[in-house]
């Protein structure tokens, strides 16, 4: 196996349609699950087989830092309203210097099916956060 590196967590970009958008702190979901289908061959075979089913692609959540832009929850309240608009998203590792690509996930016709709101608290300094649960109908690593 040859030397490589492991990629770093910490350093990500979302890109939707195109354009690099917010000040992401966490991103979580991103997985692919397959149907096992069991059956029992005739003949009195002792063991089950096993085959592929249907593919199914876990939501995408995202958390980051509240600000004056409202892209997200306009196109949350536009599906709210009976507008769904699908759109390309892309999940972007960057390398340790902030600029070059390390791998992307391309996510396909997604949406967000969920929001919530920053938790806000008088007494704390902490950064207000909000999330979003993006649905979609493919991930491709590129």
């Amino acid at each position: 196996m040859p030397d490589e590196d492991i990629f770093r967590s910490y350093n990500f970009v979302l890109d939707i349609q195109g354009v690099r958008s917010g000040y992401f702190t966490e991103v979580t979901g991103l997985s692919v699950d397959i149907e096992v289908i069991s059956y029992r061959e005739g003949g009195g075979a002792p063991a089950e087989r096993k085959l592929p089913g249907r593919v199914s692609y876990g939501p995408v959540n995202l958390r980051w830092g509240l600000t004056q832009s409202r892209d997200l929850w306009d196109w949350i309240m536009a599906t709210a309203g009976g507008n769904v608009e699908r759109k390309e998203l892309s999940v972007i590792l960057l390398k340790p210097d902030g600029i070059q690509e390390n791998t992307r996930w391309n996510l396909h016709n997604t949406w967000i099916s969920s929001w919530r709101g920053a938790r806000l608290n008088a007494i704390g300094n902490d950064a207000a956060i909000e999330s979003v649960t993006f649905v979609h109908e493919g991930v491709e690593r590129a």
